[in-house]
């Protein structure tokens, strides 16, 4: 009896997970970049003083993080200076599926304010800026110096698991 409660709450879960929106939000302004499973995991990463990136990640009650650009204290270069094998991967993603895969993701909020630094090259960039907007996203050109970019995208696992097995 308890084994098929287990099994399914196994199938539940396993439903729940392929059918959790992943959101991937990209914001220069405020500097937040974020990978979110909603309600089971967020990866961000955020500015540190001593290491320059801090990966913060959080997972369910838990929270980690990881320095990767700190040196690592068990660092043995003989690892390091062994000779790789130049075989070719056979596992390489073709160009059509990763097609299909990026044109599963959603744009929730598209928003690039740019200036190049150029009054004339600005000057050029501003009717395609004004063309873009009207079927893409926000597009803005300035003359102050100010960049922003804010990218808001959203896809669901079974959409991107879809998209390797559709053919």
């Amino acid at each position: 009896m308890y084994l098929l409660y287990f099994i399914c709450a196994l199938i539940l879960l396993v439903i729940y997970i392929l059918l959790v929106p992943i959101i991937i939000f990209i914001d220069t302004n405020t500097n937040q970049y974020y990978i979110h499973l909603k309600s089971l995991a967020k990866i961000s990463i955020e500015g540190n003083e001593e290491s320059l990136i801090k990966i913060k990640l959080k997972l369910f009650f838990l929270n980690f993080n990881f320095f990767p650009l700190r040196k690592n204290k068990k660092y043995i270069k003989k690892e390091h200076l062994k000779k790789r094998n130049s075989k070719t991967s056979r596992n390489r993603i073709s160009a059509k599926t990763s097609i299909r895969l990026l044109k599963t993701f959603k744009v929730k909020h598209f928003v690039l304010n740019i200036d190049t630094g150029d009054c004339i090259y600005n000057a050029k960039l501003y009717p395609i800026f004004a063309l873009l907007n009207y079927r893409i996203g926000h597009f803005k050109i300035n003359f102050i110096g100010n960049n922003q970019l804010k990218l808001h995208l959203e896809n669901r696992p079974i959409y991107i698991l879809k998209s390797f097995i559709n053919l």
